[in-house]
């Protein structure tokens, strides 16, 4: 189901939004317990890892770092929505659970939840880019850039270094200083580096006991595992072929949440490691509901089920999806573009010369 960007399609939206919030209340026993069927598992592992480790099989500490990594992004979920206020009733337990999180997936909380709440505020609006969301071109844009310009972005949007070195980059170094919110006060800086200071101070202590090499090789495979499959979520969110944007003054809030965010329909495994994020849509649209209501949604309303819907074996299509058409209102290809230029050029080439 696609939009056709008409004002029926704008009261639709605008009326999701009304039906939805019934769901945005949270249950504290079911927090506590998702909180606790997440964070367990991944110590228990970690030590896993670890044991197995220093009994000299490195392989078995690598393979145990797979589901890890798994808990360790659903624990980035859990402070996801604590940076919505949805995972408990009170804001005090929200941020404070949201910042001890935040020093085990490096990631400031309050830094990260301001520029969390701006791409919310912005998805989808073309004029409004540049934080919390995947640098994007338009077809018109990208043609205006000097050759060097279109080099950058092809290597920036490249898969190797999008999900191969941009998540490494991101995460342990990027989010060590409060990037776009520099000149925002004091706040940004206190969060990051707060952040940092206890990051310091567990790894620290982690090597302190286990030593800089048991660390390094137990800890960092399962946070740049976790980090890859962060951004690719991310990716898949909003970087799809109809998705929508638009320009400022034909941008409507509503329609973009529901519109230009993917149902990302993963298998059961996935979709609980993952705390139901692919149900972006339902979430862009009422951000106050707890993932685990976010199901229930599709099963009271299924008509969502068809909105900006997405298997797993067409999100890998996605990659290669870069620039914004505004002509064909759809993301497009660097080969399509290519091609398209080629087509152009060809009568031009063809006609002979007088």
């Amino acid at each position: 189901m696609q939009p056709s960007n008409g004002g029926e399609d704008v009261l639709n939206a605008r009326r999701w939004k009304r039906i939805l919030g019934k769901y945005s209340t949270p249950t504290r026993l079911r927090s506590i317990a998702e909180l606790a069927i997440t964070a367990l598992p991944l110590i228990m592992l970690w030590t896993a890892a670890w044991f197995t480790f220093s009994l000299g099989y490195a392989w078995a500490s690598l393979l145990i770092a797979i589901p890890a990594s798994g808990f360790l992004v659903r624990l980035f979920m859990i402070q996801h929505d604590c940076g919505h206020g949805t995972f408990f009733a009170g804001r005090l337990a929200n941020d404070w659970v949201g910042r001890i999180i935040g020093v085990l997936t490096l990631t400031p909380y309050d830094y990260w939840r301001r520029t969390h709440a701006i791409h919310h505020a912005t998805t989808g609006n073309i004029d409004r880019r540049g934080i919390g969301d995947v640098d994007t071109l338009t077809v018109r844009e990208y043609r205006a850039l000097s050759w060097w310009g279109r080099l950058k972005y092809r290597l920036y949007r490249h898969p190797l270094i999008m999900f191969g070195v941009g998540p490494a980059y991101l995460f342990l170094l990027q989010q060590r200083i409060p990037v776009g919110l520099m000149r925002n006060g004091w706040q940004p800086w206190a969060s990051t580096m707060a952040t940092n200071l206890a990051i310091a101070v567990v790894v620290a202590a982690l090597t302190w006991f286990i030593g800089i090499k048991a660390f390094l090789l137990v800890h960092l495979p399962i946070t740049l595992l976790a980090a890859t499959a962060g951004v690719w979520l991310f990716y898949v969110q909003h970087q799809f072929e109809h998705t929508t944007w638009e320009r400022d003054e034909s941008w409507n809030l509503h329609q973009a949440a529901l519109y230009g965010s993917s149902h990302y329909e993963l298998p059961v495994l996935l979709r609980w490691f993952t705390a139901n994020i692919g149900i972006h849509h339902v979430h862009h649209l009422c951000s106050r509901i707890p993932y685990y209501r976010l199901p229930r949604v599709l099963r009271d309303h299924p008509e969502l089920r068809d909105v900006g819907h997405i298997t797993l074996l067409q999100s890998f299509r996605c990659v290669r999806l870069v620039l914004w058409d505004e002509a064909q209102r759809r993301l497009v290809s660097f080969r399509e573009i290519r091609a398209r230029d080629f087509q152009e050029a060809a009568p031009n080439l063809a006609a002979p010369s007088s």
